[in-house]
Formats: structure tokens, sequence, C-alpha cells
């Protein structure tokens, strides 16, 4: 008879080890949400001068993706190097944004208030086509994002690509966007700067699994 050998708890074999992904726990979820509070606040201060909004949009975006597929989000020195080489290219992409947002804001009130005819039917084709374009600048944001926050020509071109070959995902980010919309009329004006953070992480997670094509590219 083989004489018993003790091996501790765990018999002959050792210990049972799991060699799965480690198990987020609710200090992983708390410290995300403290991560993208604090970014969306650095991206509202960097913003502020208008003409900087997209170079701020572009770095956040950025970040949020080496967050997300590096696992560690970046240094501030590569966040500040990000912030100023977007700077000059993102200035005419901020006046085009500040412009195109004017406008459809006083399309919308002017529609709603009864000051221009069609009445509901017009206003209900307003949003929606305030919601495509609102899904298809939120897909450049990601797409620029990628590209380590530089592109935006590119990024349009490859957005309109996903626009065309996935619509759905084209439909959730602009749900996304209008979401993010209502919650910034209903939350608390202090608030708001910690809702960009959270929104930018979202569109990338509407966008995830989508690898975005120039139209014209197969």
């Amino acid at each position: 008879m083989r004489p018993h050998r003790d091996d501790g708890p765990y018999g002959d074999h050792g210990p049972q080890r799991d060699d799965g992904p480690a198990r987020r726990d609710w200090r992983d979820v708390l410290t995300d949400a403290t991560d993208l509070a604090v970014l969306g606040i650095v991206l509202t201060l960097a913003a502020l001068p208008v003409l900087t909004a997209a170079a701020a949009v572009a770095a956040a975006s950025a970040a949020v993706h080496d967050r997300y597929t590096v696992g560690s989000w970046p240094s501030a020195r590569e966040n500040l190097t990000r912030y100023g080489r977007a700077l000059l290219p993102g200035a005419g992409v901020s006046v085009l944004a500040v412009a195109a947002l004017g406008l459809l804001a006083v399309d919308v009130a002017a529609l709603a208030g009864g000051r221009v005819p069609g009445g509901a039917p017009l206003l209900l084709v307003t949003v929606a086509v305030t919601a495509a374009l609102a899904g298809y600048a939120a897909l450049v944001v990601v797409e620029v994002g990628r590209r380590g926050g530089r592109g935006w020509r590119d990024a349009a071109r490859a957005a309109a690509g996903a626009c065309r070959t996935h619509p759905g995902t084209w439909a959730a980010a602009g749900g996304a966007v209008t979401v993010a919309a209502l919650l910034a009329v209903l939350i608390t004006p202090v608030a708001l700067p910690i809702l960009a953070g959270y929104v930018v992480a979202a569109l990338h997670a509407v966008a995830r699994r989508v690898v975005f094509t120039p139209v014209g590219q197969s």
C-alpha cells in the first residue's frame, strides 16, 4: 500500500489555478468612473477657447482608445503632445462644428416655436437629420481617437464608410449622442464636464467591434 502523501489542501495536483481573465470588482469600476470624470473635466477646460474644442476632443478620444485597447491611460505628456499636435488641424473643425450646431439649434428652435411653417412633421424630420449627423460626427470622433488624435479628413472618410456598411452602429452612435443631449438638459450644469468623459467612452463602446473602411474601399 502506497503511503499517503500530504501535499496540502490541494492534494497531489497542487493548487488549482484559474487561467481566465481576472474579474473586475467594484474598485475597478469606481476607478474607471473617476478616471472618466476627470477626463471630462479636463476635456471641457481644454475646449473652453472654442477653437481648441476639436483638439481637446481628439486627445480625449485617443486617451479612451488607449485605455480600452492597451489597458492603461496615456501619460500626461502624451496627452499634451496629442493636444498640441491637434490644435492647428482642429481649429477649422471646431469652427465648422460650432457653425453647424448653431444653425441646427436655430432651425429646431424656430420650428418648435412655430415661427417657420411645417409644424410637427418638419420638426421631426429635422430632429432625425440632426441625430443622423450627430451619429456620423460621433463615429468621426472615434476614428480620430483610433488614429492617435489626428487625421480628421481621413477619419471623416472612414466614418462615412462605416455609416454605409454598418447602419446599426451609425444609428446607435446617433442614439448615444441624443441621450447625452437630453441628459445635458436635465442635469445640473456643474455635472456637464463629467458627462463629457462618459459620452466619449460610450461612443468608443458603441463602435468597438466595427472596423472603419473609407468609402470606395473594400
